[in-house]
């Protein structure tokens, strides 16, 4: 390429520019420069699903159970080889001779590795990964719905998926093989094939993420090697999810997996695990899509509180710092959230966090959405909650009392008032005498208030007679003589 057809023309009708001509190698430079930004903002998400060029047309190869002991592994690996190709399903017509001998070849490979004992010797592990890698590492197509609701809409399906279920059931089969070596696997599902696989989690289709759920979980188990690997590429995934796009189909299959994660971490727990849950795990909650992954979520949080209960702390001021102000749904999530952290907190760490709760918990109830406030009145109806409550009823009481008596008097909602009434009295038994000072200093705040209104109100009436004379004083002038 002519480098210099890039340059930009010299104006010839101003002799005091001062542009001057860059030399050659500056103006390779810059293209060598443009050539890899360009490279780095391709999108690999930008085209559907891969398929070769120019598909090959396989012939059927024997059976696997006619081979001889001294030809099955080299048949094996034949068939190995033959399902790499892959086709274009998008197109129901084309290739049918070769998609059903392809099929038939993964039944085949399926069915051996499950039930079969010796199948796997180690020259088949690479010519395993190698088939598997063809067929699930592709390029995921872009989203035909940007509004597509998970909770509502149908999600889409692989259309790929005749061949690519059976390439996951060799995959799981493979890892649970009692053939399978895990020093020779080792080798061949390296960080490099497992970030691949991490990322197959964006797929849309709910049938593959719950595959990949599995065969991740096998992997965690049997690889020691990946799991700080692992951990730190689903850190990666969640904040980049957080903070940057909030697009990530597979957000709930992952916490499903770091469920079991996190329940076998042992104790006390490491300086990483704390900082996971503080920086990636809480901040989930500011999500807008938190009630699709809230379950997952929720569980592996009320982890964390059973491996060591100096967590709570944080997890509650974290919760109360990324508190929903104007999405309800999400508030009773949270609500939900909170009822069942207090579930398995100890009485110590409650203490400490009582107060800045409580006054949520408050406002909660002073909300004017009915929903929430029915939310916030069940924490009442928890037995272990309420054991709580009753021995810091002189902390508690004082921060709800206010919008409890307010609400009682003033809501139209039956129900929820008799929730509100049944609170009340519950703290009347608990501690009557405070009870009673709470009430009058809440009947004198509102005489008081009472009175600066009518004082209010009579300072402006009695303004607006002021003006009214002085506009009549206007409309009627003296006269000359006068």
């Amino acid at each position: 390429m002519d480098t210099t057809t890039m340059l930009p023309p010299s104006s010839p009708s101003s002799p005091t520019s001062s542009f001057s001509v860059p030399s050659a190698e500056k103006v390779d430079g810059f293209v060598r420069r443009s050539i890899r930004r360009a490279r780095r903002r391709r999108s690999p998400s930008s085209s559907n699903f891969h398929c070769q060029s120019a598909v090959v047309e396989l012939m059927p190869l024997p059976l696997l159970k006619d081979a001889s002991a001294a030809e099955f592994h080299d048949l094996f690996c034949k068939k190995l080889q033959q399902c790499c190709v892959t086709f274009d399903f998008l197109d129901c017509v084309a290739h049918l001779n070769g998609k059903e001998i392809k099929r038939a070849a993964l039944n085949e490979l399926v069915e051996n590795v499950a039930t079969s004992k010796g199948v796997l010797i180690e020259p088949l592990y690479p010519e395993a990964i190698k088939m598997i890698s063809e067929n699930i590492f592709r390029c995921l197509p872009p989203c035909e719905n940007p509004k597509f609701d998970p909770e509502e809409d149908d999600p889409p399906q692989e259309a790929s998926w005749p061949h690519l279920q059976l390439v996951y059931e060799f995959f799981l089969s493979f890892l649970e093989s009692p053939d399978f070596k895990p020093a020779v696997a080792k080798r061949y599902v390296d960080q490099k094939f497992m970030f691949q696989l991490l990322e197959r989690f964006d797929s849309e289709d709910p049938r593959e993420r719950e595959y990949l759920k599995i065969i991740l979980h096998r992997i965690y188990r049997k690889l020691l090697g990946l799991r700080a690997y692992i951990r730190k590429q689903i850190n990666y995934i969640f904040l980049r999810f957080i903070y940057e796009t909030e697009q990530f189909n597979g957000v709930t299959e992952l916490l499903e997996v770091l469920g079991s994660i996190i329940n076998g971490f042992a104790e006390p727990l490491k300086a990483e695990h704390k900082q996971f849950l503080v920086r990636v795990l809480i901040p989930l909650h500011k999500a807008t899509s938190l009630s699709v992954f809230h379950a997952p979520l929720i569980y592996c949080i009320v982890q964390f509180i059973k491996k060591e209960a100096a967590c709570t702390e944080h997890i509650i001021r974290g919760l109360l710092k990324y508190w929903p102000k104007t999405c309800t749904r999400k508030e009773v999530i949270i609500l939900s959230e909170v009822e069942q952290i207090l579930d398995v907190i100890e009485p110590s760490q409650f203490v400490q966090v009582q107060e800045p709760l409580f006054e949520k918990i408050a406002a909660c109830i002073a909300s004017p959405h009915f929903q929430v406030v029915e939310r916030a009145c069940y924490f009442w109806k928890n037995q272990h909650i309420m054991s709580l409550i009753c021995l810091n009823c002189h902390v508690i009481l004082p921060l709800v009392f206010s919008n409890l008596y307010t609400f009682s008097k003033d809501q139209w909602n039956q129900p929820i008032v008799s929730l509100v009434f049944d609170i009340l009295k519950t703290f009347m038994k608990m501690n009557s005498d405070l009870f009673l000072q709470l009430a009058n200093s809440y009947k004198a705040e509102k005489q008081k208030v009472t009175k600066r209104e009518t004082e209010h109100a009579e300072l402006w009436r009695h303004l607006d007679e002021l003006a009214g004379a002085k506009r009549g004083e206007e409309a009627d002038p003296p006269s000359p003589t006068q």
